[in-house]
């Protein structure tokens, strides 16, 4: 399955309103948990990322030095 921006904004918008229960394209889909929404988030934003050419999902580093 190809996930897009819409099934991404709509998992989002679900998080920041803590509802468990998202509809898009027709369809209701009810997840058991905040966490279980956070990880479907996860998994959407890294497919997004790989249908993107060039693209890739960012991190950082912190390097702590002792002087």
């Amino acid at each position: 399955m190809a996930f897009t921006q819409q099934n991404l904004d709509a998992l989002e918008q679900a998080i920041a309103t803590g509802t468990l229960s998202i509809e898009y394209n027709g369809k209701r889909i009810t997840y058991r948990s905040m966490g279980d929404l956070l990880k479907a988030r996860d998994v959407i934003k890294t497919e997004l990322a790989k249908q993107t050419p060039g693209s890739s999902p960012r991190s950082s580093i912190a390097i702590y030095q002792r002087f």
